[in-house]
């Protein structure tokens, strides 16, 4: 049940610095929307309707008018009512699945007449509101079983119905919550290891014809995993300081045994050595476990055989689980393919349109690239291609210098929150617009793959600029709110 004085409110003011800030990003968002799509030869007006200027000047009017609808409404609406906004937004995904048709390789948008509709956008503010009513339970406490479980599920179902869709990208939005639940009490642990699987994956697929001597990576990586545990454990159990230098000295020893034994019968399953190793190790943990009854020694186990399961299968995910052109999206952005007419086209063309922009840039409508149209999706997608052409190296880094302190500001109005559900919502408005923000500039220059993530209030599109004001206005309103307990 919620809090029993939970509606007592204490009225404060809006947040203007935030709103001035949201105002002057829709306002430079829709001037380079326009740069991104002036055409030289039929060129109209900024406020020709019919233009994708146009079109979205009427977004911005319609989002301004709903942010301040928004601010009008009682903060316990959107508390109480989160559930039933979560099985309403749950099934636009699930109606959207069906009767949405493809676009561009993906079904997520509902066609209405002339207007397109991207219901999982809207999904964003919903998820993080639901999770923020669930956290403002008495005495909710996130590591319980039963808590974990239901917020782990609040968040992975719509992630399902998403990838269904082919909205990879969305889906990797609705994970980046994972934040908020780190800064409400989820262990550190289990976000390295999260990380660290990343890495794994990363390593496994950019080395993965690799043979490193008489060793495959995943075993290397199976082997130091082995010898980095080890030594900790030992180091524990004998608290001596010198204990590295003794499991290096094991270690070398063990590889010139692997070693001598490999040259007598070259036919010597290395891997399978690996996987002694392993079993050995393992039972080794167990045995601390039974004997000092401490946990720690079965996480470090799961991770440590969680670890060689992860880095075996990576690859067969790799070439028998991902489509082609997702395959091809990767090893571009890791370098392993360099196809500039194909997968690689998009960063291809991003990266010349930015670097030709030099230091002070082009000037405003004076870019080439995008001019010519050399960049795909330059008003969504990589509308960043359009600053930084345009603009330069200076106005690329006064755009990110501008997010960033609208980051922290949120950041701020979310640690000064005086219930669990101002700031649960807080964090995982943070989490949306930051990870979008990392994920959209790091696809633009190349350090990312291209999954489809639209730049806050720069993009181009109805559904996003909505629900970005949606997201970011039910919290300045909570915060314009304080709850007193």
């Amino acid at each position: 049940m919620l809090n029993t004085n939970s509606y007592l409110e204490e009225k404060g003011h809006v947040d203007w610095f935030t709103v001035v800030m949201y105002l002057v990003f829709v306002i430079l968002g829709w001037f380079n929307i326009y740069a991104a799509s002036f055409d030289l030869e039929t060129a109209v007006s900024m406020y020709d309707l019919s233009s994708r200027a146009g079109m979205q000047l009427q977004w911005i009017g319609i989002s301004i008018i709903v942010a301040f609808a928004l601010l009008k409404i009682d903060v316990s609406f959107y508390e109480t009512y989160a559930f039933l906004f979560y099985i309403i937004g749950l099934g636009l995904l699930i109606l959207t699945y069906f009767v949405a048709p493809e676009i561009k390789g993906s079904r997520s948008w509902l066609v209405l007449g002339p207007i397109r509709l991207q219901p999982a956008e809207f999904m964003k503010f919903v998820i993080a509101l639901v999770i923020a009513r669930i956290f403002n339970v008495h005495n909710f406490k996130l590591m319980e079983p039963k808590n974990l479980l239901i917020v782990s599920s609040l968040i992975l179902l719509p992630v399902i119905i998403v990838i269904m869709q082919s909205e990879t990208g969305t889906a990797l939005v609705y994970l980046s919550l994972i934040f908020v639940l780190y800064r409400e009490g989820l262990p550190g642990g289990l976000l390295f290891m999260g990380v660290a699987f990343i890495i794994y994956f990363v390593i496994t697929i950019k080395f993965s014809e690799t043979q490193l001597g008489m060793l495959s990576l995943g075993e290397i990586i199976t082997i130091g995993l082995i010898i980095t545990f080890t030594a900790g454990l030992v180091r524990n159990y004998l608290k001596r300081k010198d204990t590295p230098i003794i499991i290096i000295s094991i270690g070398a020893l063990v590889a010139a045994i692997s070693y001598f034994l490999y040259n007598i019968n070259s036919s010597l399953d290395i891997g399978l050595m690996a996987i002694i190793a392993l079993v050995a190790v393992s039972l080794y943990i167990i045995f601390l476990s039974l004997r000092f009854r401490k946990k720690k020694y079965i996480y470090i186990l799961l991770f440590i055989a969680g670890s060689f399961v992860f880095v075996e299968s990576s690859e067969h995910v790799f070439m028998d689980v991902m489509q082609p052109h997702q395959q091809m999206r990767i090893k571009s952005t890791l370098g392993m393919e360099q196809d500039l007419q194909g997968s690689g086209y998009h960063v291809g063309q991003s990266k010349i349109a930015i670097g030709s922009g030099g230091m002070f840039g082009k000037g405003y409508l004076n870019g080439t690239q995008t001019k010519l149209k050399y960049v795909p999706e330059q008003d969504t997608d990589f509308i960043f291609c359009t600053i930084g052409e345009e603009w330069g190296f200076i106005g690329s880094l006064v755009t990110l210098l501008l997010f960033t302190i609208f980051i922290l500001r949120l950041l701020y109005l979310a640690e000064r929150q005086t219930s669990a559900f101002g700031r649960v919502y807080g964090y995982g408005v943070i989490s949306i617009f930051l990870f979008h923000l990392m994920v959209n500039i790091g696809m633009v220059i190349g350090i990312m793959p291209v999954i489809g993530i639209p730049l806050p209030f720069f993009s181009y599109g109805g559904s996003s600029i909505l629900a970005f004001t949606i997201l970011l206005f039910i919290f300045l309103k909570i915060d314009k709110v304080k709850k007193k307990y």
